[in-house]
């Protein structure tokens, strides 16, 4: 306990900025929220869902290549200036969205130019920090740095909903965009510090450099395991997520009714991410993720059929959001934990992005089946059953490593 009172102590502002960062940032707003914005882009534009839908692929392609970057960039010239600066230009290309003129490869284009630079507010930065602050307790750390995700994610789709309603589409982009731009950045601004920066006190900074390589890491089949896990797994845990309000609404629950039950993913999320955390603190982290990740599996074949109703899709929306609210910090908890704080930022950049790579195609697969079949059952299935398999094969990683034996940044 004293432990926890003494890293909770020293990295509290960390955590905070971190955890508002991250709920404001790239990885929760467009994804939850591009769900409440199909219904009034069709019909002021004749866009299909697919088509729309089709913009998280977009935003997977930037995410996959700026990623790894953002982290490269973080390690090398430390993680403050990188999340500050992508902050502000996450904001203003997220407000760009409200200049749309239903040209969708303009459409197309802002997302590019969003995830690109935006990529440093991903979770790859905000939580090399973290984990650089929190050893003894690093899982509950990083799980209370990702609230953010649940508690932004289901109130941006909440507040984006209200915005359309009230004032339209444009002026909810707008006011989705004040979000980083107003919170996380001047928070970040005076509050967020790794441990090796210069005015960061009391810092634990002998366990920032200890580590592999990238080029040591991918000698490894962990890290091959590890990307290829998460690409089912973030397939089929995201995939429903964006399609929640279509998925109910073709079941028969009317649109309102939907909206609201598709929020509880956020609460959901947030148990998962304090849960989560606080168990893989102390029991193996691959055998914690094989059990709540397959969580979603059920949810997925209980939304199959016409017998839906608000019960079963609420305790469903439970199940998905309490698995998602595990998947950032486990993948961020895993690379610090097989690989050291070395390069964190390149190595968790990179396995990231073969995690985007799912969860980029999942809300497009989802979406583009119910195109044409006219119902999500078959999505589902299939994403029931690829989440099960990627989500055994986390528990062939074995041991962790024991820290005391990475090199440090100084040995060859």
């Amino acid at each position: 306990m004293s432990d926890a009172r003494s890293e909770f102590s020293q990295g509290w502002k960390v955590v905070v900025a971190s955890a508002l960062g991250i709920g404001t940032g790239l990885s929760p707003i467009p994804f939850y929220t591009i769900g409440v914005f199909v219904a009034p882009l069709t019909a002021e534009f004749g866009w299909a869902v697919d088509q729309i839908m089709f913009s998280l692929i977009i935003m997977t392609l930037g995410a996959v290549v700026m990623g790894p970057i953002a982290g490269m960039l973080a390690d090398r010239f430390g993680v403050r200036p990188v999340v500050l600066a992508s902050v502000a230009l996450f904001g203003l290309t997220l407000a760009g969205f409200a200049l749309s003129n239903g040209s969708l490869t303009l459409f197309y284009v802002n997302w590019m130019l969003m995830s690109a630079l935006g990529a440093g507010t991903l979770p790859i930065t905000w939580t090399r920090a973290v984990s650089n602050w929190f050893n003894t307790h690093r899982g509950l750390a990083l799980g209370l740095s990702l609230l953010g995700t649940g508690l932004f994610g289901a109130g941006a789709k909440l507040y984006a909903n209200y915005l359309i309603g009230e004032f339209g589409w444009r002026t909810a982009y707008i006011g989705l965009a004040l979000l980083p731009l107003l919170l996380s950045l001047p928070t970040a601004y005076f509050l967020f510090r790794d441990t090796t920066d210069a005015k960061a006190k009391g810092a634990p900074v002998r366990q920032a450099h200890r580590g592999l390589t990238l080029r040591q890491a991918m000698k490894g089949y962990r890290f091959w395991l590890l990307a290829i896990a998460f690409i089912p797994i973030s397939f089929a845990v995201g995939g429903p997520i964006p399609n929640m309000e279509r998925i109910f609404t073709s079941k028969g629950i009317d649109v309102q009714q939907a909206v609201q039950i598709a929020s509880i993913i956020g609460p959901s999320v947030i148990a998962g991410r304090i849960i989560g955390g606080w168990l893989i603190d102390r029991i193996w982290a691959p055998g914690v993720a094989f059990v709540i990740l397959s969580l979603p599996a059920i949810a997925c074949w209980l939304l199959t059929g016409d017998a839906t109703t608000p019960i079963v899709a609420t305790f469903a929306v439970i199940l998905i959001g309490f698995a998602a609210g595990v998947e950032y910090d486990m993948l961020a908890f895993l690379v610090s934990r097989y690989y050291g704080m070395r390069a964190y930022g390149a190595i968790y950049g990179l396995v990231y992005g073969f995690f985007a790579i799912g969860a980029g195609f999942g809300p497009y697969v989802f979406g583009r089946i119910f195109v044409q079949t006219g119902s999500y059952d078959q999505a589902l299935f299939v994403g029931a059953v690829v989440l099960l398999t990627g989500a055994a094969s986390l528990l062939l990683l074995g041991r962790y490593p024991d820290p005391e034996r990475f090199p440090a940044a100084e040995e060859k």
